[in-house]
């Protein structure tokens, strides 16, 4: 496997067994003055860079230097008790050790207002929307640009403030929506705290692509978006926030996310950089014209442009059963950093900016000048016609990111999103969906977005636990998960070249038929003997709508099919997709 030890296998430490989320003591959860676990031995060693540690590791290892235990002291000297110290519930950090999450928190990180130049809504209106459609958390993200640089991002905040206090039960986050220099947008969002739109607004200023206009791929807007990254680390390890995180947003959509570019991104700091959109927003673009835009779902109908990357192929810019192709092809880009052993998780959310089926206009007299001026757009009033031309929906309303959390609390939804604890969902297509890997005989195993660390020749299961939908959806039906599908692929480790996009040994290994399945139900694929490195992760689908994958029906026989530009009803073309799990071999 090279060097590329991010899925948080052992690193020679001389502990002998890999990062200790995936093993029987996790589960006797010993008191931690008797005992340091080896997510704790392994950030210890300050001999391992952040970028060969787990996503679990760099977070311990972040914690441990904001406590001052890290940083030149004799650092393997700690004890338990000073480590226990150090992370006390108090300070809110919350730290899996390979249990199941006590909840599920289901939520959206890409959400507009009035205070973006294309937006509309107030944000206790996309709050509202929000709980209404059953969410529990979510990020305002407007954009980023010079009139947000310069007032949106501290006008927002009292109005994100008063929505957490009238919506006591949702989570709101203030973010905001990067464009990335040389490359798309992405979410960045930080922890609530004195500082929030301090930091966000020093981060704007400082490394926008529209403030800077840095816009163009060039090998020098390239490198201050990793500088970005790494910034908003360091105003985690200063405690200036508590935490911050980005996510890459619509990354297939004008072909501009180079796979280098990604990587580079989840390198510059693996704690801040997770992950990205395995389902843009914007899903009822593709309704037709008379009940919609006749445009394309995801609003992905575009071509190259002199920044995109070559190689891509045309059917990149498009979105495959309303996912984005990075995410939908098996043995894809997303596969190819998985099988490089780096944590890189997916999300989805509805990116609303106007929504589909609704009222609501501009007033009179608020108009782009007096948006540049005022840096929001006046409150919207309604305007007695449905507008046709919209492409999203109310947050909620059809695209969900579910994450395992500890509790209910801002830290533990960051906390889950960083370590994949993640599955995501369209129109309600199931309840709940739970997967881990365990040893055969074994009563747990590791859930999303972990690895299990067994000794080689031990026997290995996939255990998925699904809850069928009994509630009708948005649209009015109750949905069906027809088919559940398993996709395996080798872990081989560090890639020479850095603009990879394909994982020729993954592909899907089992298909399970589940039409007429209700309740809740167990499907179990015995994975054999652990030889070799290797990750697992899950989909399913309402049946509706399947093609042989992109890479030929040998890798994947019936995934999604190519959306039609002008014909893709969002709501007969049901998928939800899971994190992958990792099995490593000790």
């Amino acid at each position: 496997m090279g060097h590329s030890h991010a899925a948080g296998h052992g690193h020679g430490h001389g502990h002998g067994h890999g990062h200790g989320h995936g093993h029987d003591h996790s589960h006797d959860h010993h008191h931690p003055n008797t005992e340091l676990d080896a997510s704790t031995l392994a950030a210890l060693d300050e001999s391992v860079p952040d970028s060969d540690l787990s996503p679990t590791e760099v977070s311990r290892r972040g914690l441990l230097r904001s406590a001052g235990i890290l940083g030149g002291t004799a650092a393997l000297a700690v004890t338990g008790a000073q480590f226990a110290a150090a992370t006390a519930p108090k300070d809110g950090w919350i730290f899996n050790h390979g249990n199941r999450p006590n909840v599920w928190l289901a939520g959206d990180h890409h959400i507009h207002t009035q205070f973006s130049s294309d937006g509309m809504y107030r944000v206790i209106d996309q709050a509202r929307h929000a709980a209404a459609y059953g969410l529990d958390w979510l990020v305002i993200t407007d954009h980023g640009g010079a009139t947000h640089a310069r007032i949106g991002v501290d006008l927002v905040n009292p109005q994100i403030k008063a929505a957490r206090s009238e919506l006591k039960d949702t989570l709101i986050f203030q973010g905001l929506e990067w464009n990335i220099p040389a490359a798309e947008h992405g979410t960045i969002f930080v922890a609530p705290g004195s500082r929030e739109v301090e930091v966000l607004k020093q981060f704007e200023n400082s490394y926008d692509g529209s403030v800077k206009n840095a816009g163009a791929n060039t090998a020098a807007n390239e490198a201050l978006a990793v500088s970005g990254i790494q910034w908003l680390g360091q105003q985690v390890d200063k405690r200036r926030v508590a935490d911050a995180l980005f996510l890459a947003n619509h990354p297939a959509r004008n072909g501009i996310d180079s796979p280098h570019e990604i990587r580079n991104w989840r390198d510059a700091d693996p704690r801040i950089a997770i992950g990205f959109e395995g389902a843009p927003g914007h899903q009822a673009g593709g309704l037709p014209k008379g009940i919609g835009t006749g445009g394309a779902r995801g609003i992905y109908g575009n071509s190259p442009n002199a920044n995109s990357f070559p190689a891509y192929p045309p059917e990149s810019y498009r979105t495959w059963g309303g996912f984005d192709w990075m995410t939908a092809t098996v043995g894809g880009l997303w596969d190819s950093l998985l099988a490089e052993g780096k944590p890189w998780w997916i999300s989805a959310n509805s990116d609303s900016h106007n929504n589909w089926n609704e009222t609501a206009r501009r007033p009179d007299g608020s108009s782009q000048e007096q948006f540049d001026r005022d840096g929001r757009y006046m409150d919207p009033v309604y305007g007695n016609q449905v507008l046709p031309t919209n492409s999203d929906f109310w947050p909620g309303f059809y695209s969900r990111t579910h994450v395992g959390a500890d509790r209910r609390d801002y830290l533990s939804v960051m906390e889950g999103l960083r370590n994949g604890r993640m599955w995501v969902d369209h129109g309600m297509l199931a309840k709940g969906v739970e997967v881990e890997v365990r040893e055969v005989g074994k009563r747990y195993g590791e859930p999303l977005g972990g690895a299990l660390v067994v000794r080689k020749g031990r026997p290995v299961e996939l255990v998925v636990r699904i809850t069928a939908q009994t509630m009708p959806n948005w649209a009015n039906f109750v949905p069906t998960l027809n088919r559940v599908d398993v996709i395996q692929g080798a872990v081989t480790g560090h890639v020479s070249d850095r603009d990879t996009f394909a994982a020729p040994k993954t592909k899907v290994v089992r298909q399970w038929d589940t039409s007429g399945k209700r309740g809740t139900f167990e499907l179990v694929h015995p994975l054999g003997r652990v030889e070799e490195a290797s990750y697992i992760r899950v989909r399913g689908t309402d049946g509706h709508r399947s093609q042989p994958g992109y890479h030929g029906a040998a890798v994947d026989p019936a995934g999604p099919a190519l959306d039609v530009v002008g014909d893709a009803d969002p709501w007969v073309d049901l998928w939800f997709y899971t994190n992958p799990i990792w099995v490593l071999p000790k």
